[in-house]
């Protein structure tokens, strides 16, 4: 060891008491060497981190904290910065990893903060342990691997529909085509058949949009769930893992619309009528409507329906009125109060759904029920405008009726009236 080296060690130990609470008082490993690149004082935390006795640091080479393949190319690195002397995070775009005294490697972050003292050149080294923070980095690709996975099962999904719906276009305008060439008289069903035509390339747009928006809303929730492993942040796991619900839950409902409108169209829709519960009904469809609701938002429902029976197609009645709930939510603002009401007739039962929301505007109500259609002032929200569509189809087919009254910025009543038994 030089005589400067020497020197600077009985400087150290001097000073040892000063050292000792400045660096004992850091969670960080804290490492000084000389320009020698000899380690002159540690404490406890970095001997501890490197697998070293108390004071075992003191007079041995920097090299020995480096991995062996790394050693090489370090002096350089090193004279370079103490040229250039000053404060610096090493690493910058690289890997850095640090050996213990039993050979096993790890990775670290490590800043570098050069100092003189009576005219002698050292070097401070912070140094933190990342191994968690690796791994925790590593169970975030994973799990972006296993959310890319199930993107592209959905997009194949989407894909597939798109494509009968192009088959559907194709379809669509062979059949105008011939209906011009054979008469005039049907202009104005060829008209219609164009606008039909733009409104369904507009709802391919409309689709990819609300398919990439709640899957985008997933993976920031899941990577920043990811992030809180601690007990007392369950709340923030909580908060993020309530978004991935409800994010689920609307692209569900979205597929659910898409089968709906393909059975539909193609005929195959098989009504399975049976006799439930009315108050089981209720129940399911507002439990599944509070997982949605906004913040201060409240639904009023009616509670004593106990024995009561209806003999129609459940689910079918079940999609329709979370159809309903869903709107008068999306449509509310925050703290405002849903009402669903339930009336009784001899032979026929009235569901009705009030909400506080935007409302319609009156030149838009006519085309309300159209599929794809949606109200000039709810463009800016999530929807693809054939909920509503596909709720009287089916309303029609079980024999009720749907209708609603409706003003702009004082909210909006549906009412679906329907047989007590479907004979």
């Amino acid at each position: 060891m030089s005589t400067t080296r020497n020197k600077a060690l009985p400087m150290f130990e001097k000073d040892e008491n000063v050292f000792n609470v400045l660096f004992e008082a850091a969670s960080e490993g804290i490492i000084v060497v000389d320009h020698s690149q000899t380690i002159v004082s540690s404490n406890v935390a970095a001997e501890t981190m490197f697998g070293y006795e108390k004071g075992e640091l003191r007079g041995k080479p920097l090299n020995v904290l480096i991995p062996q393949k790394y050693r090489a190319s370090h002096p350089a690195h090193f004279k370079g910065f103490l040229h250039d002397s000053e404060k610096r995070q090493m690493g910058h775009g690289r890997d850095l990893y640090g050996v213990k005294k039993n050979g096993e490697e790890f990775p670290v972050e490590a800043g570098l903060n050069p100092f003189q003292i009576n005219g002698e050149s050292y070097v401070m080294f912070l140094i933190i342990d990342i191994s968690v923070r690796k791994q925790a980095q590593q169970q975030i690709r994973e799990l972006n691997n296993e959310l890319e996975g199930k993107i592209k099962l959905r997009t194949q999904e989407l894909e597939e529909s798109i494509q009968k719906l192009q088959n559907l276009n194709r379809s669509l305008e062979l059949e105008v085509k011939r209906r011009k060439e054979a008469e005039n008289r049907i202009k104005n069903a060829l008209q219609k058949e164009k606008e039909l035509s733009e409104l369904k390339t507009k709802f391919l747009s409309l689709v990819s949009h609300e398919f990439k928006t709640p899957l985008s809303g997933i993976l920031t929730s899941v990577v920043l769930a990811g992030k809180y492993k601690l007990e007392e942040q369950q709340d923030k796991r909580e908060k993020h893992l309530n978004t991935i619900k409800n994010k689920v839950h609307y692209l569900d409902n979205i597929l659910n619309d898409f089968l709906s409108i393909e059975r539909l169209e193609s005929g195959k829709v098989n009504y399975k009528f049976s006799t439930f519960s009315l108050s089981k009904l209720i129940n399911e469809v507002i439990y599944n409507a509070n997982v949605t609701l906004k913040s201060g938002q409240n639904i009023e429902y009616p509670r004593d329906l106990e024995g009561i029976e209806l003999h129609q197609d459940e689910k079918i009645l079940e999609l329709v009125l979370s159809n309903l709930l869903s709107n008068a939510i999306k449509y509310s603002p925050e703290n405002t109060l849903i009402k669903f009401e339930v009336e009784l007739k001899t032979k026929k039962i009235l569901f009705k759904v009030t909400d506080q929301g935007m409302g319609i505007p009156e030149k838009d109500q006519k085309h309300i029920f159209e599929r794809y259609f949606r109200a000039e002032n709810a463009l800016l929200n999530q929807g693809t405008g054939i909920g509503l569509n596909i709720a009287k189809v089916h309303l029609e087919n079980l024999g009720g009726t749907i209708s609603f009254s409706s003003k702009e910025n004082s909210g909006t009543r549906f009412i679906v009236e329907l047989p007590l038994i479907k004979e």
